[in-house]
């Protein structure tokens, strides 16, 4: 598979399509630059109506082969699709660390064993998705996993890599065939995957990748009649007008969407865990949908937790993520960095008080300090919407109803942090209005368990069976017990 190639911090990547188990080159390209020091990495392959075209029209040709074979036929492709990911995991982890500003100790850590926990986990759990029977007085039922057909899979620039795997795994395991289009801003670890699944000989048309922009490859791929699912991640308004595209088609859409995520500290709460978890909300600069970023506060103890926090975020080291020590890098681009401090701007023109923070570091151009903002409405903008970096609001509260009322009063339910005593902090939870919610914890997640929003937090879980219901139409094969005589009265 010969292909124009980039180099990226030592490694060789492609810039172009993948495409019927082909890399396929585009007249237009756009430029891509790294969030660390703005230095052009390589020029991209746009996606045209003809590629997206030709990428469907792969994927429905592998659709059938694919398709007809048992989850344990599949299977060993996708074990050796991730063990594809494995052996290139330094590769990974450059490219995601100089195109997206991820930290490479978290990509290391935490990001490359996910992504290939996410393919192999749903290629075994699809083995326990065999015929399910329910048997009735009437009837035996056969419950069929059916593959839907062609998937679109569209990802975001703050974790390529990890969301690209973790829509892959469930829709390649169920028996679909997929296209996938990667974030603009961050393209070169999808790339790489397509390397990966090649290697592991999946079957050409089983994975394609059309890079390009979303108002343009995107928009022509998810309004394609052919496409069966749409799986996306992103922003609200991008998913308003997804849904409004895929439902011209009546086409299914999963949509995991924005989050403006409490942090709720009770009296009880345990101040110093507490502080120390609400300074991991400045990992990966702030770009982290499921972070809790509205702190709520019991202010009889909100000085105490104030100068808890503020000594555990004057420890953060800030700078290149490519160094191992470093804990908060870049935000991935200057308009978003433009878009992060007109938030902080307009709530300190408005009366809000910065407790830390609030303007660009010094490391670089898209280095923006690590910030808290107090003295707010429930009503300004910057407690009612997502800032997407950096940025973190404080309010106080007197009773656990008006922390609850608090933690409700957007229009977001992602995610949630509770810290108290265990069983008040988990009564508090259980009323917060919202995906999901850790009591004393941040960031625990099984593969086996529904992950998704409600309101504006999104449409849809992803996870374990949820997963598989998406990504499968599910038939119902009726058997009846007795001979049956056809009656016009039969109902």
């Amino acid at each position: 598979m010969t292909t124009n190639l980039l180099d990226v911090a030592g490694v060789a990547v492609s810039p172009d399509h993948y495409i019927g188990g082909q890399r396929v080159a585009s007249a237009q390209t756009f430029e891509l630059h790294s969030p660390i020091d703005q230095r052009l990495l390589g020029h991209i392959g746009e996606g045209s109506a003809e590629h997206v075209d030709a990428a469907i029209r792969a994927a429905q040709a592998a659709f059938p082969a694919w398709s007809r074979m048992t989850a344990a036929e599949r299977k060993p492709y996708l074990d050796r699709f991730a063990q594809e990911i494995g052996k290139r995991a330094d590769d990974f982890c450059r490219l995601e660390s100089n195109d997206a500003g991820v930290l490479l100790s978290r990509m290391r850590h935490g990001v490359v064993p996910r992504a290939m926990l996410n393919i192999t986990w749903f290629a075994q759990h699809a083995l326990e998705l065999q015929d399910r029977p329910i048997d009735t007085e009437q009837a035996h039922h056969i419950v069929r996993h059916d593959p839907a057909g062609v998937v679109a899979i569209i990802t975001p620039w703050n974790a390529p890599l990890m969301l690209s795997t973790w829509k892959l795994g469930p829709a390649l395991a169920a028996g679909n065939t997929c296209v996938l289009k990667p974030p603009e801003w961050a393209p070169l670890t999808c790339s790489l995957l397509a390397d990966a699944a090649h290697a592991a000989g999946l079957p050409p048309g089983v994975f394609n990748v059309v890079q390009g922009s979303g108002a343009g490859t995107g928009a022509k791929l998810v309004s394609d009649a052919r496409i069966a699912r749409v799986s996306f991640t992103g922003s609200v308004p991008t998913a308003k007008w997804i849904a409004q595209a895929a439902g011209a088609n009546l086409v299914p859409c999963s949509l995991e969407l924005g989050g403006k995520s409490p942090f709720i500290v009770l009296e009880d709460a345990d101040i110093d865990n507490a502080a120390a978890t609400g300074a991991l909300m400045y990992r990966n600069a702030g770009q982290v949908c499921l972070a809790g970023t509205r702190f709520l506060v019991h202010e009889k103890i909100a000085d105490r937790f104030v100068a808890a926090m503020r000594d555990y975020v004057e420890r953060l080291v800030i700078g290149d993520p490519r160094e191992e020590s470093t804990e908060v890098g870049p935000i991935i681009h200057s308009r978003q960095v433009e878009r992060v401090l007109g938030f902080v701007e307009r709530a300190v023109a408005g009366g809000a008080q910065v407790l830390w923070g609030g303007e660009r570091h010094p490391f670089g151009a898209q280095y923006v300090r690590p910030t808290m903002l107090t003295n707010l409405k429930q009503s300004d903008e910057i407690v009612q919407n997502e800032v997407f970096g950096p940025v973190l609001t404080l309010q106080t509260f007197a009773s656990d109803d008006e922390a609850i009322e608090l933690a409700n009063g957007t229009d977001y339910g992602l995610g949630g942090v509770c810290y108290g005593e265990t069983a008040h902090a988990t009564e508090v939870a259980q009323s917060v209005r919202t995906g999901f919610i850790w009591v004393n914890s941040f960031g625990i997640r099984d593969l086996a368990a529904p992950f998704g929003g409600i309101k504006r937090s999104g449409v849809g879980r992803e996870g374990g069976d949820w997963s598989f219901e998406f990504f499968c139409d599910i038939k119902d094969v009726v058997v009846p017990k007795k001979p049956f005589r056809a009656s016009f009265s039969q109902r």
